[in-house]
C-alpha cells in the first residue's frame, strides 16, 4: 500500500512539465510533476482506504490499550483525555469530513474544467485562508485554554487536573493547525485518484503515540516531574507532544505525497476572493451538520447515564459496531466523493452513475452481512471480547442487545457515505444539514420517549432510527439530480441476492453458533471457537452470493484490473 502502487502503473505521463502557474505576480513556479487525475478504480481505491483505515482501528486499539497501562485512571489520565479532546473537536469541523466536503467538489471542477494551473491556484488560496484562521484559533486558544478546559470538564475546576490538562492541552492543541492542513492536502490527492498517502497518515498517529508510552516508560525521563506531579506526569506529557508531532510528521506524509504528483501547495497572503467566499458558504452547513451528530452523541449518553453501567454497555457496542461502518464507510467516502465531482465536471452523467452503483453494490456486499452477523450472533462476539474480569454475564448481555440494535442500522449509516457525496459533489451541502437536523430531533424525541419502555436501549434503538429517516430524506432529496442519482438495473439486480444470501450466512451463524457453544464457553479454546464461527459463516455467504447470483467473480477480477471510465 504505497503512494506509487494502489492503482497500479501510472500512465506515462512524458517528461516533467514546468508549471505555469504561480502567484498572481506572475512569479513561476518550479519544475513540478504534471498534475493528472488517475483514471478510478474503485474497488482497489476501497482496498486501499479500507486496508489503511483497519490497520489504525487496530493501532488505535492498541494505542488506547497502552494508555490505560501508562496513565491508568487518575488524574494525569483525565487531564490528557480532556487536552487531547480539545484538538479533536476542532478537528471533526476543519480536518474531517466538512472541509473536504466543500473543497473536493470544487477543486475538482477547477481541474477538470479550467486546468491544473487554476486548480492548484485555488488550492493555494484555499490553504492560506485555512492556515490564517487556524492561526487565529490556536493562538485564541492558547490564551484561553483553562476557560476552553472548563467548558469541557467543568468538574476540573478547583482541583489537580486543571493545571495539568491545561498545560498538556497548550502543548497538544497545535495539532488542530498540522492535522487540518493535512486534511486539505488529502483532499487535493483524493481528487486526483492518490488514495494511499492520505489514508496511511492517521496510523502516524498511532505509531508515534505508542512509541511516547515507550519512551516514557524507560524512565530515563522522570525527572522532568515537579515535585508533588500527578501519577503518570511524564506519559501525560510524552503523550502531548507526541500529538503535536504526529500532526507535523502527517502534514508532511501528505504534503509530500501532494507535491510529487503535482500539487506543490504553497501558502500565500490571503484574499477572500469569490471562490474563497464560495468555499466558506458550502463549507458552513457540513461544518454545522458535523455539530449536529455530536449532539446526537450527547443525547445517547446523557439518556445512558441515568442508568447504572449503561455508559459502558453503549461504548462497548459502539466500538464494536464502528468498526465496519468505520472501514468500509469511509473508504467509499473517501473515494466517492472525488469520483462524482469529476464525472459531474466533465458532464459525465452515466459515469456517474456507474460509480455511484457499483459503490453502493460493494456498500451491500460488506455491509448486509455484518449486519446481519450483529444481529444473529452478538453474545458471543461480545462474551469473546469484553468478557472478562469485572465485565459480567449481565454486561455481556445488556451490551450484546445494543450491539444488535445499531447493527440493524448500519446499512443505515453506510449507505448515507453513498447518499451525501451525490449532494456535495455538486456542492450542495445544505440539504444535508437540513436533513441531519431532522434526523436529530428523530434521535432526540426516540432516546426520551422511549426511554420509559426500553431504558438505555431506546439510546441506541434512537441512533438506529435517525439513520434510517436520514438515508430516507438523502434519498428523495436525490431524485431531483436524475437518473445520475439513481442506482441502474444491475444494482438493482443484484441487491434482494446479495440480501439473500446474507440471511442465508445468518441461518449457517446461528447454527454454528450452537455447534460451537462449549468451545465458545472454554477460555482456552474461546479465540479460536470464535473465529471458526467467523470465518465459518463469512465463507457460507462467499459461496450464497455467487450461488445466488449476487457476484460475479469476473466482474471482481474486472474492477480490480481495470479503471471504471
Amino acid at each position: 500500500m504505497t503512494e506509487g502502487n494502489e492503482h497500479g502503473p501510472a500512465p506515462d505521463a512524458g517528461p516533467a512539465k514546468t508549471v505555469a502557474g504561480g502567484d498572481p505576480g506572475g512569479t513561476p513556479r518550479k519544475p513540478a510533476a504534471e498534475m493528472t487525475p488517475r483514471p478510478a478504480r474503485l474497488m482497489r481505491s476501497f482496498a486501499t482506504v479500507g486496508g489503511w483505515t483497519m490497520a489504525s482501528r487496530v493501532g488505535g486499539l492498541i494505542r488506547d490499550i497502552l494508555v490505560a497501562a501508562a496513565l491508568g485512571a487518575g488524574p494525569a489520565a483525565e487531564a490528557f483525555v480532556a487536552a487531547f479532546t480539545l484538538p479533536n473537536l476542532f478537528r471533526r469541523f476543519f480536518a474531517e469530513g466538512a472541509f473536504n466536503t466543500a473543497f473536493i467538489p470544487m477543486f475538482s471542477r477547477r481541474l477538470e474544467t479550467d486546468g491544473p494551473d487554476a486548480a492548484r491556484a485555488f488550492a493555494d488560496q484555499a490553504m492560506s485562508l485555512l492556515l490564517s484562521v487556524l492561526l487565529v484559533l490556536t493562538l485564541l486558544a492558547q490564551l484561553g485554554m483553562p476557560w476552553l478546559v472548563l467548558a469541557l470538564a467543568s468538574g476540573f475546576a478547583g482541583d489537580e487536573r486543571l493545571p495539568l490538562a491545561t498545560e498538556y492541552a497548550r502543548i497538544a492543541f497545535p495539532y488542530i493547525l498540522f492535522i487540518s492542513l493535512a486534511a486539505l492536502l488529502s483532499g487535493a490527492l483524493n481528487a486526483l485518484g492518490r488514495f494511499a498517502a492520505a489514508a496511511a497518515a492517521p496510523v502516524l498517529l498511532n505509531v508515534i503515540l505508542i512509541g511516547a508510552i515507550g519512551l516514557a516508560a524507560t524512565g530515563l525521563f522522570d525527572g522532568l516531574a515537579p515535585e508533588g506531579a500527578a501519577e503518570g506526569y511524564v506519559p501525560g506529557l510524552f503523550l502531548s507532544w507526541g500529538a503535536l508531532l504526529a500532526g507535523l510528521a502527517q502534514m508532511a506524509l501528505v504534503w509530500r505525497a501532494a507535491a510529487k504528483a503535482g500539487v506543490p501547495i504553497r501558502p500565500r497572503l490571503p484574499r477572500l476572493t469569490p471562490e474563497m467566499k464560495r468555499l466558506a458558504v458550502v463549507f458552513f452547513p457540513a461544518a454545522l451538520a458535523a455539530g449536529v451528530m455530536q449532539i446526537n452523541l450527547v443525547v445517547g449518553r446523557q439518556v445512558a447515564s441515568f442508568y447504572e453501567g449503561a455508559v459502558a454497555w453503549l461504548y462497548y457496542a459502539d466500538r464494536l459496531y464502528q468498526l465496519p461502518l468505520g472501514v468500509i464507510g469511509i473508504a467509499i467516502g473517501v473515494v466517492l466523493l472525488p469520483e462524482l465531482s469529476r464525472r459531474l465536471a466533465a458532464a459525465d452523467e452515466a459515469g456517474g452513475r456507474e460509480a455511484l452503483s457499483r459503490s453502493a453494490e460493494f456498500a451491500l456486499a460488506l455491509t448486509l452481512p455484518s449486519t446481519v452477523a450483529l444481529i444473529v450472533i452478538p453474545g458471543p462476539l461480545i462474551a469473546v471480547l469484553f468478557g472478562r474480569g469485572a465485565f459480567e454475564a449481565g454486561d455481556i448481555a445488556a451490551t450484546a442487545l445494543a450491539v444488535a440494535i445499531y447493527g440493524a442500522g448500519l446499512p443505515a449509516f453506510v449507505l448515507q457515505k453513498i447518499a451525501q457525496p451525490v449532494f456535495f459533489a455538486r456542492e450542495n451541502t445544505t440539504d444535508p444539514f437540513r436533513y441531519a437536523l431532522w434526523g436529530m430531533g428523530i434521535n432526540v424525541v426516540a432516546a426520551v420517549g422511549l426511554t420509559p419502555v426500553l431504558g438505555f436501549a431506546s439510546a441506541a434503538l434512537a441512533t438506529t432510527l435517525a439513520a434510517w429517516a436520514n438515508l430516507f430524506l438523502l434519498w428523495r432529496g436525490a431524485r431531483r439530480y436524475g437518473p445520475s442519482a439513481r442506482p441502474d438495473a444491475r444494482m438493482i439486480h443484484r441487491a434482494p441476492r446479495i440480501l439473500a444470501a446474507s440471511l442465508v450466512m445468518g441461518v449457517a451463524a446461528w447454527g454454528l453458533e450452537a455447534l460451537l457453544a462449549p468451545a465458545l464457553a472454554l477460555s482456552g479454546w474461546r479465540y479460536a471457537a470464535l473465529a471458526g464461527l467467523v470465518l465459518g459463516s463469512a465463507a457460507v455467504y462467499g459461496v450464497a452470493l455467487v450461488g445466488l447470483g449476487g457476484l460475479r467473480p469476473a466482474d471482481l477480477r474486472a474492477a480490480m484490473r481495470r479503471g471504471k471510465g
